[in-house]
């Protein structure tokens, strides 16, 4: 959702599993202690929900927010706080901070920018002394959900229309993003998390990617193509995340990471 790409986005389908994608945010912010930041940018802030957050627990910072889709700074603009928190329509490549900052949080946006290790390094070159870059993406690219799409999207039905979409998005593991940082010398928490989430519904892993991954997919295909894509996929997901008297157990792996500049 942080770049201004031709896929749309939307809202409702993102979301269907507002609680569980809101999680992992809400983890990472958690593990941020000390004092208070004045100065915040948060980068692919999508709907605002999770980002207005932020401005309840610092009342006293100023927050820019800003998300590659129109459709989501429109819903995201309802949270907007007069002179301490604005978001707008911005691309997460070509942003630039009007001064130094004290923390930019980034909430599973960079799976989606495949020059996104250069950019860490320059984000960090943005924050005051002591100052943090906060960041979260989604590990799981290895799991079947993903596994499997991929694979369709490179059959021999698909590739012509889909090849694009075959390739894994180049996320590091806590070690990769670890080592980045340091180089640098910044100081860094990385670690993982594993959620076993149960979902509820009909297909609901099939409804949870409709809601993310898929959007770039969808959007390369027409109407009757895209009811036949989906049979397929949809008949490979149930397979794959049988359901349970309790619901469908959808395993998801986050990364995450805190980088602090060094005082002085």
């Amino acid at each position: 959702m942080g770049r201004t790409t031709s896929t749309v986005w939307d809202p409702a389908q993102y979301g269907a599993f507002g609680g569980e994608r809101g999680r992992a945010f809400r983890d990472l912010v958690g593990r941020l202690t000390g004092p208070p930041p004045s100065r915040v940018a948060d980068l692919g802030c999508g709907s605002g929900e999770l980002t207005a957050t932020l401005a309840a627990r610092w009342p006293d910072a100023v927050i820019d927010a800003l998300d590659g889709s129109p459709e989501m700074i429109a819903e995201a603009r309802a949270h907007e706080i007069p002179g301490r928190l604005a978001f707008r329509v911005g691309d997460v490549v070509t942003w630039r901070p009007d001064g130094p900052l004290d923390l930019i949080v980034s909430n599973a946006v960079l799976h989606w920018v495949p020059e996104h290790h250069g950019l860490l390094v320059r984000w960090a070159d943005a924050l005051n002394p002591g100052g943090r870059l906060a960041f979260q993406v989604p590990g799981n690219f290895g799991a079947p959900s993903h596994v499997l799409l991929r694979d369709l999207c490179r059959s021999e039905r698909w590739r012509d229309t889909l090849g694009q979409f075959a390739l894994e998005p180049p996320v590091l593991g806590p070690a990769g993003y670890l080592d980045l940082l340091s180089r640098p010398g910044f100081a860094v928490d990385a670690w993982e998390t594993t959620y076993m989430q149960v979902l509820q519904g009909e297909d609901p892993v099939l409804e949870w990617v409709k809601g993310t991954t898929l959007r770039p997919v969808l959007s390369a295909l027409g109407p009757d193509e895209t009811d036949e894509f989906l049979a397929e996929y949809r008949d490979v997901l149930r397979r794959a995340y049988p359901t349970a008297p309790y619901g469908t157990v959808f395993p998801f792996r986050r990364v995450f990471v805190i980088a602090t500049r060094a005082e002085g």
